[in-house]
């Protein structure tokens, strides 16, 4: 079987994604509107990167194989989502988060990976609050924290026990304001059934629409996998080297 590559940048690993993106080659703005992503998932994952991408001038194609991007399965994180804010003054770090998160994943995740979710943490919450998320707030108009999964410090952020429902919303509405403006496109109701290859680059997938059963293939510059569990992905991806 052939080995999965996980394209991790060199180097120490607190350094590694922040000199990647100093060296990465950049596009050009103007260049943007004639690039096409597509997005393949709709959750917390696939609606902010659809909006986000959509917000920096790409044109982007979102699918779903929920009849809206409202009933996706992020609606069941209900705890809260942690970042390194240390607004309780209790010592939280970049490092803390980063070290919390690979010993309660059993040390099974991959590290870089991890240490650049950390390192985004802080910037992740600003851009739920500018989403309109209602984070649960102190007496004087904070955002509040509270400890959660055994850790020593208090770092999640919570909207009652509502949390990944108001944090769906707020992308969900994010996309929206995106496909009202032209740069998503929303696919409804399609299932994916595999990536197309180029040159070991994807570069478009097939997709079953769910409600006629047509076969339909989709062309891009780019593909982003945001379909959660990473199980089948890992299959299509194996097979298709």
């Amino acid at each position: 079987m052939a080995t999965l590559d996980s394209k991790v940048p060199k180097g120490p690993i607190k350094d590694k994604w922040t000199t990647y993106k100093d060296k990465i080659n950049l596009v050009n703005p103007a260049n943007k509107r004639n690039i096409d992503i597509i997005v393949v998932g709709t959750g917390l994952a696939g609606g902010s990167a659809a909006a986000t991408l959509a917000e920096l001038g790409y044109n982007v194609k979102a699918f779903a194989y929920q009849d809206s991007p409202r009933r996706a399965h992020s609606i069941a994180a209900q705890g809260g989502i942690n970042a390194a804010k240390n607004y309780m003054g209790d010592g939280d770090s970049n490092y803390r988060l980063f070290y919390d998160t690979v010993k309660g994943g059993d040390y099974r995740s991959r590290e870089a990976n991890v240490h650049r979710l950390a390192e985004v943490s802080g910037n992740i919450i600003d851009q739920c609050v500018a989403q309109g998320v209602p984070f649960a707030r102190d007496y004087g108009g904070l955002l509040d924290n509270r400890s959660f999964g055994g850790v020593l410090v208090s770092r999640t952020f919570y909207a009652k026990g509502q949390t990944g429902q108001q944090l769906l919303l707020g992308a969900y509405s994010a996309m929206n304001r995106q496909i009202a403006r032209g740069k998503i496109e929303m696919f409804n109701r399609h299932e994916m059934l595999d990536v197309v290859l180029v040159d070991g680059k994807a570069r478009g997938i097939i997709t079953r629409n769910l409600i006629t059963g047509e076969i339909e293939r989709h062309a891009a510059h780019a593909v982003v996998i945001a379909t959660g569990g990473y199980g089948n992905v890992y299959f299509l991806s194996t097979n298709a080297m």
